[in-house]
């Protein structure tokens, strides 16, 4: 088979296409013949060498795929050669074959192509897990989410306007605030214009937003508390602007009762994985399957250009989701 390589840390330049030998399914594994597979942020910073992979797991990039099931380890119940599937890899997505763990594989819901299939994993189990699971946003809750328009950021802002939750967004520009508001926010903030945090404030009546998903980190620390409303929750993914955060006055932590957690799907173990795999396939595939909540595909390239993709993803000019297309 073919797959793609980073052949040293740096630039887009280092994915190289490489002849490999197709992998075999251990204990409790799907092999898939991959017809797509999803480019994400992650994959990026693995590239640059700021996000590797944990011992033992495959250095190839790619943590969502879609294809068909061509072999079945053994202690697999429940799938069999021929199924259609999406899944969340521990990596090698960016290849013709890629191993995946049964358990974070799902079927691919009813009317649903493989292209669009490849572009939920990664960001649907981020966001169930860190916005449904860990941080418990209720139907009527006020929600702010950054980066309105990245795949994670129009994902929750579509299952958020689909579970009630009232949204606001972040973004740059009038296409991408725009499609923010597609996508489900009542409200949209260009980030270069306005302060967020005052805006979020006047939006809720003076009161602050009961949670912000974010995925800046550092740079946003200090007016992501100052939007937040009391017992508010700032959820913590991604740290584009910084893992260090200054100026941070602990007592306004304590005075408004914040809850601050993050968490990396990476990181989490495999039973974590599949119980949100289960939650995705009662709660939100039934939406999927009536055409709901679909990714948007910004662009599409074979896997022999993903050195473009990953060029693309750094540019930030993308509205939703980039896919490298791998088999018909």
């Amino acid at each position: 088979m073919q797959r793609i390589e980073i052949t040293s840390y740096g630039g887009p330049e280092v994915l190289q296409l490489r002849d490999a030998p197709v992998p075999v399914p251990s204990s409790g594994e799907l092999l898939i013949r991959v017809q797509a597979a999803g480019v994400n942020r992650p994959d990026v910073m693995q590239r640059m060498g700021t996000y590797p992979m944990p011992s033992g797991v495959t250095p190839i990039p790619g943590l969502e795929v879609a294809g068909c099931v061509v072999g079945v380890g053994e202690h697999v119940a429940g799938f069999r050669v021929g199924d259609l599937v999406c899944g969340l890899t521990e990596g090698g997505g960016y290849a013709e074959y890629c191993v995946v763990p049964a358990t974070q594989a799902l079927p691919i819901p009813s009317s649903v192509d493989a292209l669009h299939a490849a572009a939920i994993p990664e960001t649907f189990f981020t966001v169930w897990a860190n916005v449904f699971q860990r941080g418990h946003i209720a139907p009527g809750s006020t929600l702010l989410v950054h980066g309105g328009t990245s795949g994670i950021g129009s994902t929750t802002l579509m299952l958020s306007k689909e579970f009630g939750i009232r949204t606001i967004a972040t973004d740059s520009g009038a296409d991408k605030l725009a499609a923010a508001l597609r996508f489900g926010a009542q409200e949209a903030i260009d980030y270069r214009e306005c302060d967020f945090a005052e805006v979020s404030r006047e939006w809720t009546g003076g009161r602050g937003v009961d949670a912000i998903l974010d995925i800046v980190g550092g740079a946003y620390f200090e007016r992501n508390v100052a939007a937040l409303a009391k017992d508010g929750r700032l959820l913590l993914i991604g740290f584009l602007g910084g893992e260090v955060a200054p100026n941070v006055n602990l007592l306004t932590l304590a005075v408004k009762r914040l809850t601050v957690t993050g968490s990396t799907l990476r990181a989490r173990s495999p039973d974590e994985k599949a119980e949100i795999a289960r939650d995705l396939q009662a709660k939100v595939w039934p939406l999927l399957s009536a055409g709901r909540c679909l990714p948007t595909i910004h662009a599409e390239f074979p896997l022999e250009r993903a050195a473009d993709a990953h060029r693309m993803m750094e540019s930030g000019s993308h509205i939703g989701k980039i896919v490298l297309r791998v088999a018909d």
